[in-house]
């Protein structure tokens, strides 16, 4: 009865109708609104170019998501899609270099292991009745782990044959874009015409009543989380291809994202529901959503709060959605008269969508502006020295009259080729780029270079691209100046332990090359430990800590910056400073207070606001045409409580 008086209320008029409609597809119609917002937010959002970057931004995430639909619409869950991506593409990438094997086999033995890491996850659920959280939350740290132990922490560039995988068909088409395309199609075959596809549905919706009428739903369980697995490979492939390397700390994160995405698109966490179509709109919202907020100059942190809200809302309307008793998001196969109106109702959202946002695009159609517009992509900002880059670049900006806009790529490669793409077609003047990985930045850079837009390089520089200028410190060279200091403040013998940086970063790898070359000269110094504490305070307080256990008589520690070293002091206590000795790198100010105090007896000084500075400026002198040094070095300096009083940084 409740029903009839549901459906008597919905065909009483035209307000019923719109308002079931908009329950019906919430997705589709967030997705319309938000085009709609900025394009009316942002002058530099409705172009071809951006258009075409939300699409490649959005590829990734969508076949992740896609892989994830089917263990969601079977109740389940995949914490591991992430790992799995960048295992996979971590084994193509060594076996086509390393391993001399051919490049088609190369990609067999890629998606073998998205296909094994799936299987193994299935057994494990199905026959080892481990819960799926904890499953697949066991195999997201051992895919990063091997990963890790393949590339040795280091990315591996990729053969040319496969990097083709993210460029373009026809001068306009991204690859990526086809093949998110083409594996939402086989998303949608498997989900509403093949019996695993009605089986995942059955086993959501119930999966004892599913056992009962004959599924085996163990075996279905192993074939849905294999899926799932071959859709992370095949994700892999195409991010590794658009970063011309394999990075092994590549996706970190994306597992949420795809879950975000397959909620946001209708489908529900209990099961039962769930569609293709839906779960591309959701990662297509995500795209906008990044896209548009990076074009607005929304902070990175910002970002992440919008998304989260976002996410509660999807989950919201869904439970008013079945409140109200709106149609069920592709709870099994629809018939005839569903795809009509479900076609009917996609047609209409594009009409409306596209004259809404042509009739906006009038309004910043005659808008221009004599303003110097510059971006500035840093590789994160969680950390004071690039934090001190992003004051001086935003001090010098203020004093030429430039309009910075700053972005914080949180130490993932592929969030930066998206904002380094996004700058490119927002008509920029000049882009500078702290590269998280300088391999990786390139075919962003090639893209920008391409458009004519100059490319300045700051702390780090651009493999297999133009820069217009690489202002920098010399990271070898400040390691070797690091070790020259704390060899002689042991009087050239000792016991040391080193904190290295997040693994497959340049500043590491280079940090670490120059400390070891540096020590050759110090035969009597020996490094009994290694252990890497991702540049971050707090796992440089732990692993220290633990360091300690093992080697209690140490007299030096080398960290590869300041925030590990900070931590390291707290770990050694009344130690630092008087037995054992601590050289930290970039000379950031709690760095040089802890020097000042004596707790810390060297810190190997980069001066990072006098590089945002400098960067600036050269990008500006870029735009403007006139003549800029290709290499602009800023002069790193051992700072030591003699000195440290007189150093600004």
């Amino acid at each position: 009865m409740a029903t009839d008086t549901l459906k008597s209320r919905a065909g009483a008029g035209g307000t019923g109708g719109v308002r079931r409609l908009l329950l019906d597809n919430g997705a589709l119609t967030a997705l319309i609104g938000l085009l709609i917002a900025m394009s009316a937010l942002s002058g530099d959002f409705l172009t071809t170019d951006n258009l075409l970057n939300i699409g490649v931004q959005a590829a990734v995430t969508a076949i992740l998501a896609f892989g994830v639909t089917f263990v969601i619409v079977s109740a389940g869950i995949d914490l591991s899609v992430g790992s799995v991506a960048a295992l996979s593409a971590t084994v193509l990438a060594w076996s086509a270099t390393s391993a001399g094997v051919p490049v088609v086999i190369a990609v067999v033995l890629a998606i073998a292991t998205g296909l094994a890491a799936g299987l193994v996850n299935g057994i494990l659920i199905s026959y080892g009745k481990l819960p799926p959280f904890i499953a697949t939350l066991a195999m997201l740290s051992v895919g990063r782990g091997l990963s890790l132990v393949i590339s040795q922490g280091s990315p591996i560039a990729f053969p040319n044959s496969v990097s083709h995988l993210g460029d373009t068909l026809g001068g306009w088409l991204p690859v990526p874009v086809l093949v998110m395309v083409v594996m939402g199609l086989i998303t949608a075959f498997v989900l509403g015409r093949t019996y695993i596809g009605r089986s995942m549905y059955a086993i959501g919706g119930n999966e004892e009543a599913a056992r009962l009428s004959g599924l085996r739903v163990k075996k279905q369980k192993i074939a849905i989380y294999a899926l799932s697995g071959l859709f992370a490979a095949a994700a892999g492939i195409v991010l590794a291809a658009r970063l011309s390397s394999a990075q092994p700390q590549a996706a970190n994160g994306y597992e949420l994202d795809a879950i975000a995405a397959v909620v946001i698109g209708g489908a529900s966490l209990t099961g039962g529901t769930g569609k293709a179509s839906g779960t591309l709109i959701g990662a297509l919202i995500l795209a906008v959503l990044r896209n548009g907020l990076n074009l607005l100059s929304v902070s990175a942190f910002w970002q992440q709060v919008v998304i989260g809200v976002v996410i509660a809302l999807a989950v919201l309307l869904d439970t008013v959605r079945r409140k109200a008793g709106a149609t069920p998001v592709a709870a099994g196969t629809p018939g005839g008269a569903g795809k009509g109106r479900q076609t009917l109702t996609y047609a209409l959202a594009a009409v409306v969508a596209v004259a809404v946002v042509a009739a906006l695009s009038f309004v910043h159609g005659g808008s221009s502006s004599t303003t110097p517009k510059v971006g500035l992509s840093l590789s994160t900002l969680n950390n004071p020295f690039f934090v001190q880059i992003k004051k001086g670049a935003q001090a010098e900006a203020r004093k030429q009259g430039i309009d910075l806009t700053v972005t914080d790529a949180q130490n993932d490669a592929s969030q930066q080729a998206n904002q380094l793409q996004n700058f490119t077609s927002s008509g920029l003047g000049a882009i500078v780029v702290n590269p998280v990985d300088s391999d990786a930045a390139g075919p962003a850079v090639r893209a920008a270079n391409k458009a004519g837009v100059p490319v300045v390089g700051v702390d780090r520089g651009v493999n297999k691209a133009k820069t217009a200028a690489l202002v920098a410190s010399d990271n070898i060279e400040g390691g070797k100046l690091g070790a020259q200091a704390l060899a002689e403040k042991l009087g050239g013998k000792g016991k040391i332990v080193i904190l290295q940086g997040l693994a497959g970063t340049s500043a590491s790898r280079e940090r670490g090359a120059g400390f070891e070359e540096g020590l050759k000269a110090y035969p009597g110094i020996q490094v009994v430990a290694k252990q890497p504490a991702d540049f971050d305070r707090t796992k440089g307080l732990d692993v220290m800590t633990n360091l300690l256990q093992a080697h209690p008589d140490i007299q030096g520690v080398f960290a590869e910056n300041d925030e590990m070293a900070l931590g390291a002091i707290k770990a050694l206590g009344p130690k630092a400073g008087t037995s054992v000795q601590v050289v930290g790198f970039d000379g950031e100010p709690d760095g040089l207070a802890a020097v000042k105090a004596g707790s810390l007896y060297a810190s190997v000084a980069q001066q990072p606001s006098q590089l945002g500075r400098i960067a600036i400026d050269n990008a500006l002198r870029a735009a403007q045409g006139k003549k800029v040094e290709e290499t602009v070095k800023v002069p790193v300096k051992v700072v030591t409580k003699d000195d440290a009083a007189g150093f600004t940084g």
